[in-house]
């Protein structure tokens, strides 16, 4: 029988949208340029039957830094994005299932 990691303790984020929702993310990695930190985050759920559901959809952010806080936010340049998005996948393809369209 396999033994189970008992150290795994996932690095997770909690994020609001602007309703003031909150969601729960495990940052999978991190990528940084010389312009800027980005995090690869899958959603979290407490319900497991729930996660078996969800598509699992990776989401990327941009992190920025002001006064000492770090905050995230939506990469709006279609060309950054894709940029990051190809290099996350490059990176996490080998550990997770993804599925690139």
């Amino acid at each position: 029988m396999a033994e189970m990691n008992k150290d795994y303790n996932p690095d997770l984020i909690t994020l609001s949208d602007d309703d003031g929702k909150e969601y729960t993310f495990e940052v999978l990695d991190a990528i940084e340029t010389d312009e800027a930190r980005y995090l690869a985050l899958l959603p979290t759920y407490e319900d497991s039957k729930k996660m078996l559901e969800e598509s699992g959809e990776l989401v990327i952010v941009k992190v920025g830094e002001e006064n000492g806080e770090e905050y995230f936010y939506e990469i709006e340049d279609d060309d950054e994005y894709e940029t990051i998005a190809d290099a996350f996948i490059d990176r996490l393809e080998d550990f997770f299932e993804i599925d690139n369209k």
